[in-house]
């Protein structure tokens, strides 16, 4: 099962999200903000984190340097309300944008499309023994 670090600092957003992405069968892991992602991020090894952009403290943008510095390898999604971000240079290391909009689906098929390819990470698969 993939492993999402979902950082949302609006509880009600992040629950709703939260809520999507356990619907569609992933394992989440959630923090309320750009410090506890990564704090989280050290903890639990996602598959793929995803970042709002706008936090109190640290941003989201911030947040994914410090973890790209760390992990070039596990993918980035930043998501923001504001699209014009999209146009950021600091946003084009992520792997990928998501606009929140009216149909948070958006954020399941961007996940969707980049872990097409990646395995799990190894600690998050369970061990199947035969005898």
């Amino acid at each position: 099962m993939y492993k999402v670090l979902l950082t949302e600092n609006h509880e009600d957003q992040r629950q709703l999200y939260r809520d999507l992405l356990v619907e569609a069968g992933y394992d989440v892991v959630e923090a309320a903000s750009a410090k506890e992602a990564l704090e989280q991020f050290e903890l639990c090894k996602p598959d793929i984190v995803v970042l709002d952009i706008q936090m109190q403290g640290m941003d989201g943008i911030e947040a994914m340097g410090r973890i790209l510095a760390k992990d070039r390898k596990t993918p980035v999604i930043l998501y923001s309300a504001y699209p014009a971000y999209r146009a950021n240079f600091l946003t084009l290391n992520a792997d990928a944008f998501v606009v929140k909009s009216g149909d948070p689906a958006e954020l399941v098929d961007a996940i969707k499309r980049l872990e097409k390819g990646r395995e799990p990470a190894a600690e998050n698969l369970a061990t199947v023994v035969v005898k």
